[in-house]
Protein backbone atom coordinates (compact mmCIF):
# COMPACT_ATOMS: atom_id res chain seq x y z
CA UNK A 1 0.00 0.00 0.00
CA UNK A 2 2.83 2.57 0.57
CA UNK A 3 4.65 1.87 -2.23
CA UNK A 4 1.25 2.44 -4.60
CA UNK A 5 1.05 5.53 -2.36
CA UNK A 6 4.80 6.44 -3.32
CA UNK A 7 4.24 5.89 -6.72
CA UNK A 8 1.16 8.18 -6.76
CA UNK A 9 3.05 10.96 -5.56
CA UNK A 10 5.83 10.81 -7.47
CA UNK A 11 3.99 10.97 -10.33
CA UNK A 12 1.75 13.64 -9.34
CA UNK A 13 5.29 15.49 -8.70
CA UNK A 14 6.42 14.80 -12.33
CA UNK A 15 2.75 15.48 -13.97
CA UNK A 16 3.50 19.04 -11.77
CA UNK A 17 7.00 19.71 -12.61
CA UNK A 18 6.02 18.68 -16.61
CA UNK A 19 3.28 21.66 -16.59
CA UNK A 20 5.24 24.10 -14.64
CA UNK A 21 7.86 23.76 -17.33
CA UNK A 22 5.76 24.08 -20.49
CA UNK A 23 4.24 27.49 -18.11
CA UNK A 24 8.13 28.72 -17.78
CA UNK A 25 8.85 28.12 -21.30
CA UNK A 26 5.37 29.80 -22.67
CA UNK A 27 5.04 32.68 -20.44
CA UNK A 28 8.66 33.09 -19.34
CA UNK A 29 8.56 32.74 -15.89
CA UNK A 30 11.04 32.53 -13.26
CA UNK A 31 13.26 30.37 -13.67
CA UNK A 32 13.18 31.26 -17.48
CA UNK A 33 15.99 33.70 -17.31
CA UNK A 34 18.72 32.10 -14.93
CA UNK A 35 17.59 28.47 -17.32
CA UNK A 36 18.47 30.21 -20.20
CA UNK A 37 22.04 31.70 -19.03
CA UNK A 38 22.98 28.32 -17.48
CA UNK A 39 22.19 27.00 -21.19
CA UNK A 40 24.50 29.77 -22.87
CA UNK A 41 27.32 29.03 -20.40
CA UNK A 42 27.10 25.13 -20.29
CA UNK A 43 26.57 25.13 -24.34
CA UNK A 44 29.45 27.93 -24.60
CA UNK A 45 26.70 29.69 -26.75
CA UNK A 46 27.66 32.79 -28.64
CA UNK A 47 25.17 35.19 -27.36
CA UNK A 48 27.14 38.17 -29.26
CA UNK A 49 26.25 38.01 -32.89
CA UNK A 50 28.59 37.83 -35.82
CA UNK A 51 28.47 41.39 -36.39
CA UNK A 52 30.43 41.32 -39.87
CA UNK A 53 27.94 38.68 -41.42
CA UNK A 54 24.67 41.20 -40.32
CA UNK A 55 25.97 44.95 -40.35
CA UNK A 56 25.87 46.29 -44.27
CA UNK A 57 28.23 49.49 -44.74
CA UNK A 58 25.83 52.97 -44.06
CA UNK A 59 27.29 56.50 -44.07
CA UNK A 60 25.83 57.12 -40.39
CA UNK A 61 26.19 60.90 -40.76
CA UNK A 62 24.07 61.01 -44.15
CA UNK A 63 21.13 59.05 -42.62
CA UNK A 64 21.08 62.03 -39.21
CA UNK A 65 18.27 64.41 -41.08
CA UNK A 66 19.22 66.82 -38.18
CA UNK A 67 21.29 69.39 -38.73
CA UNK A 68 20.55 72.23 -36.97
CA UNK A 69 17.79 72.72 -34.38
CA UNK A 70 15.36 74.23 -36.66
CA UNK A 71 15.19 70.04 -37.87
CA UNK A 72 14.65 69.30 -34.24
CA UNK A 73 11.31 71.42 -34.16
CA UNK A 74 10.50 70.25 -37.56
CA UNK A 75 10.71 66.02 -36.98
CA UNK A 76 8.85 67.00 -33.52
CA UNK A 77 6.06 68.55 -35.66
CA UNK A 78 6.46 65.90 -38.28
CA UNK A 79 5.76 63.05 -35.80
CA UNK A 80 3.02 64.79 -33.42
CA UNK A 81 1.34 65.23 -37.21
CA UNK A 82 1.75 61.37 -37.87
CA UNK A 83 0.86 60.46 -34.49
CA UNK A 84 -2.07 62.43 -34.10
CA UNK A 85 -3.15 63.00 -37.93
CA UNK A 86 -2.65 66.30 -37.45
CA UNK A 87 -4.77 66.37 -34.45
CA UNK A 88 -2.16 68.29 -32.68
CA UNK A 89 -0.35 67.25 -29.42
CA UNK A 90 -2.89 66.37 -26.38
CA UNK A 91 -1.99 68.69 -24.44
CA UNK A 92 -5.36 69.65 -22.79
CA UNK A 93 -6.57 65.75 -22.53
CA UNK A 94 -7.01 63.70 -18.90
CA UNK A 95 -7.64 60.54 -17.76
CA UNK A 96 -11.12 59.10 -17.90
CA UNK A 97 -10.85 58.56 -13.97
CA UNK A 98 -8.42 58.63 -11.83
CA UNK A 99 -8.77 55.87 -8.46
CA UNK A 100 -7.14 57.34 -5.53
CA UNK A 101 -5.50 54.97 -2.40
CA UNK A 102 -6.02 51.30 -4.52
CA UNK A 103 -5.09 48.38 -2.59
CA UNK A 104 -3.49 45.62 -4.66
CA UNK A 105 -1.75 42.95 -2.22
CA UNK A 106 1.21 42.79 -4.81
CA UNK A 107 2.50 45.67 -3.43
CA UNK A 108 1.89 45.21 0.38
CA UNK A 109 5.16 44.67 1.01
CA UNK A 110 6.45 47.79 -0.20
CA UNK A 111 8.72 50.13 2.01
CA UNK A 112 8.88 54.20 1.67
CA UNK A 113 4.77 53.71 -0.07
CA UNK A 114 2.52 56.57 1.48
CA UNK A 115 -0.50 55.39 -1.32
CA UNK A 116 -0.92 53.95 -5.04
CA UNK A 117 -3.35 56.01 -7.46
CA UNK A 118 -4.54 53.91 -10.15
CA UNK A 119 -4.55 56.46 -13.57
CA UNK A 120 -7.47 55.43 -16.45
CA UNK A 121 -7.06 56.24 -19.97
CA UNK A 122 -9.63 55.23 -22.89
CA UNK A 123 -8.56 55.58 -26.36
CA UNK A 124 -10.06 54.77 -29.87
CA UNK A 125 -11.38 50.86 -30.18
CA UNK A 126 -11.38 50.74 -26.41
CA UNK A 127 -8.12 50.06 -26.12
CA UNK A 128 -6.83 51.47 -22.77
CA UNK A 129 -4.53 52.34 -20.65
CA UNK A 130 -4.06 51.30 -16.32
CA UNK A 131 -0.97 53.09 -14.80
CA UNK A 132 0.01 53.29 -11.09
CA UNK A 133 1.20 56.10 -9.15
CA UNK A 134 3.63 55.25 -6.56
CA UNK A 135 3.47 57.98 -4.23
CA UNK A 136 6.63 57.74 -1.08
CA UNK A 137 5.85 58.94 2.04
CA UNK A 138 9.22 60.76 1.69
CA UNK A 139 9.73 62.32 -1.55
CA UNK A 140 12.22 64.35 -3.02
CA UNK A 141 9.54 65.99 -5.17
CA UNK A 142 10.64 64.31 -8.54
CA UNK A 143 8.83 61.53 -10.89
CA UNK A 144 10.34 58.43 -12.52
CA UNK A 145 8.19 57.39 -15.33
CA UNK A 146 8.75 53.26 -15.69
CA UNK A 147 7.68 51.32 -18.49
CA UNK A 148 7.92 47.87 -18.85
CA UNK A 149 7.94 46.36 -22.22
CA UNK A 150 6.78 43.45 -23.71
CA UNK A 151 7.16 40.42 -20.54
CA UNK A 152 3.90 41.88 -19.85
CA UNK A 153 2.75 43.92 -16.43
CA UNK A 154 4.85 46.86 -14.90
CA UNK A 155 4.37 44.17 -12.14
CA UNK A 156 7.42 42.42 -13.48
CA UNK A 157 9.73 46.17 -13.32
CA UNK A 158 8.61 45.55 -9.25
CA UNK A 159 12.19 45.56 -8.03
CA UNK A 160 12.77 48.54 -10.23
CA UNK A 161 10.23 50.54 -9.18
CA UNK A 162 10.83 49.68 -5.03
CA UNK A 163 14.44 50.87 -5.94
CA UNK A 164 13.55 54.30 -6.60
CA UNK A 165 10.88 54.69 -4.14
CA UNK A 166 13.31 54.01 -1.55
CA UNK A 167 15.32 57.06 -2.84
CA UNK A 168 12.38 58.96 -2.40
CA UNK A 169 10.98 59.07 -6.24
CA UNK A 170 7.52 58.82 -7.02
CA UNK A 171 6.94 56.32 -9.88
CA UNK A 172 4.13 56.15 -12.48
CA UNK A 173 4.25 52.55 -14.18
CA UNK A 174 3.10 51.57 -17.49
CA UNK A 175 2.39 48.18 -19.24
CA UNK A 176 2.78 48.91 -23.14
CA UNK A 177 -0.73 48.63 -25.17
CA UNK A 178 -2.70 45.22 -24.43
CA UNK A 179 -0.74 44.37 -21.97
CA UNK A 180 -0.91 43.90 -18.30
CA UNK A 181 -4.00 45.18 -16.82
CA UNK A 182 -4.76 46.56 -20.58
CA UNK A 183 -7.81 45.32 -22.27
CA UNK A 184 -7.71 43.30 -25.29
CA UNK A 185 -10.57 44.29 -27.08
CA UNK A 186 -12.53 42.74 -30.27
CA UNK A 187 -12.65 45.32 -33.21
CA UNK A 188 -14.77 45.07 -36.49
CA UNK A 189 -12.05 45.74 -39.15
CA UNK A 190 -13.62 46.78 -42.91
CA UNK A 191 -12.92 44.01 -45.09
CA UNK A 192 -11.09 41.89 -42.52
CA UNK A 193 -13.47 40.82 -40.26
CA UNK A 194 -14.04 40.61 -36.01
CA UNK A 195 -10.39 40.30 -34.16
CA UNK A 196 -9.70 40.60 -30.73
CA UNK A 197 -6.71 42.61 -30.14
CA UNK A 198 -4.04 40.40 -28.36
CA UNK A 199 -0.59 40.90 -30.44
CA UNK A 200 0.83 44.51 -31.43
CA UNK A 201 0.91 43.04 -34.90
CA UNK A 202 -2.74 42.99 -35.02
CA UNK A 203 -2.96 46.64 -35.03
CA UNK A 204 -1.82 47.46 -38.21
CA UNK A 205 -4.97 46.46 -39.63
CA UNK A 206 -5.96 50.05 -37.86
CA UNK A 207 -3.90 51.99 -39.53
CA UNK A 208 -5.39 54.34 -42.22
CA UNK A 209 -5.44 58.18 -43.15
CA UNK A 210 -7.05 59.31 -40.35
CA UNK A 211 -6.04 57.03 -37.67
CA UNK A 212 -2.49 55.11 -36.26
CA UNK A 213 -2.30 52.83 -33.50
CA UNK A 214 1.10 54.29 -32.93
CA UNK A 215 -0.87 57.15 -30.57
CA UNK A 216 -1.51 53.67 -28.49
CA UNK A 217 2.20 53.37 -27.18
CA UNK A 218 2.73 57.38 -26.44
CA UNK A 219 -0.82 59.22 -25.26
CA UNK A 220 -1.39 57.34 -22.14
CA UNK A 221 1.92 59.35 -21.11
CA UNK A 222 0.90 62.18 -22.81
CA UNK A 223 -2.62 62.04 -20.80
CA UNK A 224 -0.90 61.04 -17.61
CA UNK A 225 1.80 64.17 -17.36
CA UNK A 226 -0.98 66.29 -18.32
CA UNK A 227 -3.21 65.32 -15.33
CA UNK A 228 0.35 65.03 -13.10
CA UNK A 229 0.79 69.27 -14.16
CA UNK A 230 -2.30 70.49 -12.98
CA UNK A 231 -2.59 67.75 -9.42
CA UNK A 232 1.29 68.16 -8.94
CA UNK A 233 4.69 70.35 -8.67
CA UNK A 234 7.01 67.74 -9.91
CA UNK A 235 10.56 69.71 -10.09
CA UNK A 236 11.41 66.86 -12.96
CA UNK A 237 9.90 64.00 -14.85
CA UNK A 238 12.27 60.81 -15.69
CA UNK A 239 11.70 57.82 -17.78
CA UNK A 240 12.87 54.61 -17.67
CA UNK A 241 12.14 51.34 -20.11
CA UNK A 242 13.36 48.31 -20.42
CA UNK A 243 12.77 46.23 -24.02
CA UNK A 244 9.63 47.25 -25.66
CA UNK A 245 9.66 49.98 -22.97
CA UNK A 246 12.98 51.12 -23.49
CA UNK A 247 11.95 51.93 -27.42
CA UNK A 248 8.31 53.30 -25.73
CA UNK A 249 10.50 56.12 -23.87
CA UNK A 250 12.45 56.76 -26.76
CA UNK A 251 9.81 58.02 -28.78
CA UNK A 252 7.78 59.59 -26.55
CA UNK A 253 10.60 62.10 -24.63
CA UNK A 254 12.04 62.65 -28.34
CA UNK A 255 8.14 64.58 -28.72
CA UNK A 256 7.56 65.50 -25.73
CA UNK A 257 10.64 67.98 -23.89
CA UNK A 258 9.00 67.84 -20.25
CA UNK A 259 10.43 64.99 -19.71
CA UNK A 260 14.40 65.69 -18.94
CA UNK A 261 16.10 62.76 -18.69
CA UNK A 262 15.36 59.09 -20.55
CA UNK A 263 17.25 55.97 -19.78
CA UNK A 264 16.54 52.89 -22.24
CA UNK A 265 17.58 49.42 -21.37
CA UNK A 266 18.12 47.18 -24.28
CA UNK A 267 15.02 49.30 -26.04
CA UNK A 268 15.85 49.75 -29.79
CA UNK A 269 18.78 49.94 -32.51
CA UNK A 270 18.71 51.59 -36.13
CA UNK A 271 16.91 50.34 -38.85
CA UNK A 272 20.16 49.32 -40.66
CA UNK A 273 21.09 47.25 -37.51
CA UNK A 274 18.28 44.70 -37.48
CA UNK A 275 18.82 42.14 -40.15
CA UNK A 276 18.73 39.61 -37.50
CA UNK A 277 15.88 38.52 -36.57
CA UNK A 278 16.34 38.97 -32.71
CA UNK A 279 17.02 42.61 -33.41
CA UNK A 280 14.36 43.24 -35.72
CA UNK A 281 11.01 43.72 -33.16
CA UNK A 282 7.47 44.28 -33.40
CA UNK A 283 5.28 46.26 -35.40
CA UNK A 284 5.82 49.48 -33.58
CA UNK A 285 9.58 49.24 -34.13
CA UNK A 286 9.36 48.38 -37.47
CA UNK A 287 7.18 50.52 -39.23
CA UNK A 288 8.34 51.87 -42.43
CA UNK A 289 5.84 55.52 -42.40
CA UNK A 290 7.32 56.07 -39.08
CA UNK A 291 10.68 55.97 -39.14
CA UNK A 292 11.18 58.01 -42.76
CA UNK A 293 9.59 60.96 -40.83
CA UNK A 294 12.35 60.34 -38.03
CA UNK A 295 14.80 57.51 -37.93
CA UNK A 296 16.36 56.17 -34.67
CA UNK A 297 19.31 57.75 -34.72
CA UNK A 298 16.58 61.23 -34.92
CA UNK A 299 15.11 60.08 -32.12
CA UNK A 300 17.67 59.88 -29.92
CA UNK A 301 19.14 63.25 -31.00
CA UNK A 302 15.30 64.47 -30.31
CA UNK A 303 15.41 62.62 -27.14
CA UNK A 304 19.01 64.10 -25.91
CA UNK A 305 18.29 67.64 -26.87
CA UNK A 306 17.62 70.45 -25.08
CA UNK A 307 18.52 72.48 -22.08
CA UNK A 308 19.41 70.17 -19.32
CA UNK A 309 18.37 67.06 -20.99
CA UNK A 310 20.10 63.80 -21.53
CA UNK A 311 19.08 60.44 -23.28
CA UNK A 312 20.78 57.33 -22.22
CA UNK A 313 20.80 53.97 -24.09
CA UNK A 314 22.17 50.50 -21.97
CA UNK A 315 22.95 47.50 -23.86
CA UNK A 316 23.30 44.04 -22.17
CA UNK A 317 26.21 42.92 -23.91
CA UNK A 318 25.13 39.38 -23.71
CA UNK A 319 21.77 39.91 -23.97
CA UNK A 320 19.24 36.84 -23.78
CA UNK A 321 16.60 38.44 -25.90
CA UNK A 322 17.52 41.50 -27.89
CA UNK A 323 20.52 44.41 -28.86
CA UNK A 324 23.06 41.90 -27.16
CA UNK A 325 26.62 42.84 -28.49
CA UNK A 326 28.45 45.95 -29.42
CA UNK A 327 26.27 47.24 -32.26
CA UNK A 328 25.72 50.96 -30.59
CA UNK A 329 29.76 51.22 -31.97
CA UNK A 330 28.41 52.06 -35.66
CA UNK A 331 26.42 55.28 -34.62
CA UNK A 332 27.19 56.59 -31.30
CA UNK A 333 29.94 59.00 -32.21
CA UNK A 334 27.88 60.41 -35.12
CA UNK A 335 24.85 60.95 -32.88
CA UNK A 336 26.92 62.74 -29.97
CA UNK A 337 28.79 64.98 -32.75
CA UNK A 338 25.57 65.96 -34.47
CA UNK A 339 24.35 67.16 -31.13
CA UNK A 340 27.76 68.74 -30.00
CA UNK A 341 26.76 71.25 -33.04
CA UNK A 342 23.14 71.67 -31.74
CA UNK A 343 21.93 74.24 -28.27
CA UNK A 344 21.87 71.61 -25.61
CA UNK A 345 21.82 68.35 -24.54
CA UNK A 346 23.61 64.76 -23.79
CA UNK A 347 23.81 61.79 -24.87
CA UNK A 348 25.49 58.31 -23.72
CA UNK A 349 26.10 54.79 -24.15
CA UNK A 350 26.97 52.80 -21.78
CA UNK A 351 27.60 48.57 -21.65
CA UNK A 352 26.43 45.95 -19.10
CA UNK A 353 28.55 42.80 -19.25
CA UNK A 354 27.35 42.19 -15.73
CA UNK A 355 24.95 39.67 -16.37
CA UNK A 356 23.59 37.49 -19.48
CA UNK A 357 19.69 38.11 -19.35
CA UNK A 358 17.27 40.52 -20.49
CA UNK A 359 16.79 42.51 -17.60
CA UNK A 360 17.55 46.17 -15.82
CA UNK A 361 20.46 44.73 -13.49
CA UNK A 362 22.00 46.62 -10.33
CA UNK A 363 24.43 47.61 -12.46
CA UNK A 364 22.44 49.44 -14.81
CA UNK A 365 20.46 50.83 -11.49
CA UNK A 366 23.86 52.13 -9.91
CA UNK A 367 24.75 53.71 -14.14
CA UNK A 368 21.25 55.93 -13.57
CA UNK A 369 21.27 57.14 -10.28
CA UNK A 370 25.06 58.34 -10.93
CA UNK A 371 23.56 59.90 -14.20
CA UNK A 372 20.51 61.67 -12.26
CA UNK A 373 23.28 62.98 -10.10
CA UNK A 374 25.28 64.62 -12.64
Amino acid sequence: MKRNYLLIAISVLLISVFIYGILVGTYKIFPYDELNSVKSITLNEKTIPVQQNTIYENNVSELIQIKDNDDVSKLRNNLTDFIWKNNGFPDSILPASVNQDISNSLYDDFSNLKRIDQLNIEMEYDVDSISYLFIPESSNNKLIIYHQGHAGDFYKGKETIQFFLNRDYAVLAFSMPLLGMNDQPIVEVPNIGTIKLTSHEHLRFLESSVFSPIKFFVEPITVSLNYLDEEYDFSSYYMIGISGGGWTVTLYSAIDDRVSQTYSIAGSLPIYLRSIPENRGDYEQWHPELYQIANYLDLYIMSSYGENRKFIQIFNKYDSCCFSGEFYKTYETEVKDTLSKLDGGHFDIFLDDTHKTHKISDHALEIITQSMLD
